[in-house]
């Protein structure tokens, strides 16, 4: 079962921003780790562990998913809004799954998709990521196209009750910026070079799916974990 699993992720391929010759398997979960562990970079909106804010589901669920995205890819969009509701519901809501958002700004392609990550980021501080992270990607074709996208994405925050000269000040903190640059390392080094990709125990996945490949995939791993804890 599970060589079949890491098979079954190492393979699997769809549309998504970047490039994307193949989907590749991550060597290790350390790999994965470093695109979450910014170190000792700090902001003032992210002065404590900056990823508490981005992980959804139990700290103890026996599947930890890490989410690798730009808000500015339209695959990205469609994940978020098609299939991630249903995969709050079936497996974060019920214990199952551990999700946890990293910033994956492809800058080259995308050029506001840095600035949507720090608002992102420094929401967080406020303990609204999530919140903003749902109005980045329904507002994405209105902020995408700017030329300088500054001044609408700071309305999202003040939609948001979130104060303002807080959230500039985070805005403009290095340490925001290396956060950021930090998890887009880390991921680079897990193997992801598209977005959305997806680091599930020891397999990457890159491309939007929808929700019946998650299912297939997140249920046989489930399976697997139960099966092994109760042995």
């Amino acid at each position: 079962m599970r060589s079949r699993l890491a098979i079954m992720l190492g393979i699997l391929v769809l549309a998504g921003c970047g490039d994307q010759s193949r989907a590749q398997s991550a060597s290790s979960r350390s790999a994965a780790a470093s695109a979450a562990a910014p170190g000792a970079a700090t902001a003032t909106a992210a002065a404590t562990d900056p990823l508490a804010a981005r992980s959804l589901g139990s700290a103890s669920a026996p599947i930890t998913v890490y989410e690798m995205s730009d808000f500015q890819c339209p695959y990205c969009r469609l994940h978020a809004i098609e299939t991630f509701p249903a995969i709050q519901r079936e497996y974060i809501a019920t214990g199952k799954v551990r999700w946890i958002f990293l910033n994956f700004p492809l800058t080259s392609k995308h050029p506001n998709a840095a600035a949507a990550a720090a608002l992102a980021v420094c929401a967080g501080g406020s303990g609204k990521f999530w919140p903003m992270h749902d109005l980045l990607f329904k507002h994405q074709d209105a902020w995408a196209p700017l030329k300088d996208p500054g001044a609408f994405l700071i309305t999202l925050a003040d939609s948001l009750g979130i104060a303002r000269p807080g959230m500039l000040q985070c805005l403009q903190s290095p340490g925001t910026r290396q956060i950021i640059e930090s998890e887009a390392q880390g991921a680079v080094r897990a193997g992801a070079n598209s977005t959305p990709s997806f680091y599930i125990e020891g397999g990457l996945m890159g491309g939007a799916y929808p929700i019946d490949v998650f299912r297939h995939i997140l249920d046989s791993i489930y399976v697997v974990k139960t099966a092994r804890k109760g042995a």
